[in-house]
């Protein structure tokens, strides 16, 4: 009678095995994904890739898509779009150039300002949207023309520089070392930092799948549960070395890593993270269940413009010059780091980790190619090629489902 009860478990546990991997095949598929790539580019480029100096560079690169692919994730999934983002991330830096350089404000006022701004710039484009329910895709490419001219216009088709040194540190910077001269070349400091957040990490995992547990709610295999967080354990360890035998952790990592772990858990664990969600996957539903829906899309845009704002500082700051043509084509990146991670072109359907390995997708595959020297004109036509073939799969699994 045991042999027969085994017999009949063992099929039911396959068939529950494969029934998770089906569902979840885009999340762990685009970690698979991106680790793949990884290791692609750093046997082709020598080792180059995963050099502590290359990757500085990389997060330098990329830390301003991260943080408005945040922002871009919450509109998609909210059931929108926003084109301006580039332009707003311009305009920003430019106002901060023109008011830093050739008035002499101090900064910081200057960067509370700017934020606001661009608060104020997602808040005038979301109200268009939410309460005149004028299209996403008409307004934001309205304010992307408009922002871009008025970048270029108060730049007067100039780029505008240098910066004050502070204000350069907030993307250039790296976290000083408390225990300098412990260990010749290396920050002690950075290294604890990343073993700290690795300890936090897998017990806030070990934390919620006990809680799964208890109210019966686990899905994840124990097998995929063990193997993510021995790869985010062997990965955060890894990265934190690399960093602290360089220079350390840059302060634009610190400020993006906050805003992930800000984000995530609002979208997780609040009650306005799964509301947005019910307004993407249903707006007349969520709208009948007594949720504000006009209200939450007029924030969802609030929020795109103050990160929009905040890359656009962290941009300035990077480049260390104000340009008429910064933030091009940014907003293309940004929705494309979002769909390759996950998020549905239908909206309802998207997650926060999704979206930042999207942006490193598209990174290291950038990274990656500028190494090996291929030209701008292939890296469009194959970052062109990833992005139609996430979407593509998206559509090819709900078609299933």
């Amino acid at each position: 009678m045991a042999q027969q009860t085994l017999a009949s478990e063992e099929p039911r546990q396959h068939r529950s095995l494969a029934s998770f991997v089906k569902s979840n095949i885009r999340e762990y598929g685009m970690l698979l994904s991106l680790i793949l790539i990884m290791v692609f580019f750093q046997f082709m480029t020598g080792g180059t890739l995963l050099k502590p100096l290359n990757l500085t560079n990389l997060i330098l690169q990329n830390s301003y898509i991260v943080i408005m692919a945040l922002g871009m994730m919450l509109i998609i999934v909210a059931g929108h779009i926003d084109l301006s983002v580039g332009s707003v991330c311009g305009f920003i830096g430019a106002v901060a150039a023109v008011l830093i350089v050739q008035y002499h404000i101090h900064w910081i006022p200057v960067t509370v300002f700017c934020l606001a701004l661009g608060a104020g710039i997602g808040a005038m484009q979301g109200y268009f949207v939410a309460f005149w329910k004028i299209p996403a895709f008409i307004v934001t490419l309205a304010g992307m023309l408009v922002f871009k001219g008025l970048a270029l216009y108060i730049l007067k088709g100039q780029s505008v520089g240098p910066f004050p040194v502070p204000f350069q540190r907030m993307s250039s910077g790296f976290l000083p070392d408390a225990a300098a001269g412990l260990i010749e070349a290396f920050n002690t400091t950075s290294f604890v930092i990343g073993l700290a957040v690795t300890v936090l990490v897998i017990y806030f995992n070990v934390n919620e799948r006990r809680g799964q547990q208890e109210h019966g709610l686990v899905e994840e295999p124990f097998i995929f549960f063990l193997g993510r967080n021995i790869l985010v354990a062997a990965g955060f360890i890894l990265f934190s070395y690399l960093m602290a035998s360089y220079k350390g952790l840059p302060n634009v990592l610190i400020v993006m890593f906050a805003l992930i772990v800000l984000y995530a858990f609002v979208t997780s664990s609040m009650t306005i993270g799964r509301r947005i969600y019910a307004l993407g996957g249903n707006e007349k539903a969520a709208r009948l269940s007594g949720i504000k829906t006009h209200r939450l899309t007029f924030y969802t845009f609030t929020n795109m413009g103050l990160l929009a704002g905040l890359a656009g500082l962290i941009f300035a700051a990077r480049l260390n010059t104000a340009t008429p043509k910064a933030g091009l084509g940014f907003e293309l990146d940004v929705i494309a780091a979002c769909f390759i991670g996950g998020a549905s072109a239908s909206g309802g359907v998207g997650k926060v980790v999704g979206a930042v390995i999207g942006a490193f997708v598209m990174g290291v595959m950038n990274n990656g190619m500028s190494i090996l020297g291929v030209g701008i004109d292939l890296q469009q036509v194959i970052k062109g090629l990833v992005l139609l073939a996430a979407v593509f799969l998206d559509v090819y699994y709900k078609n299933k489902a």
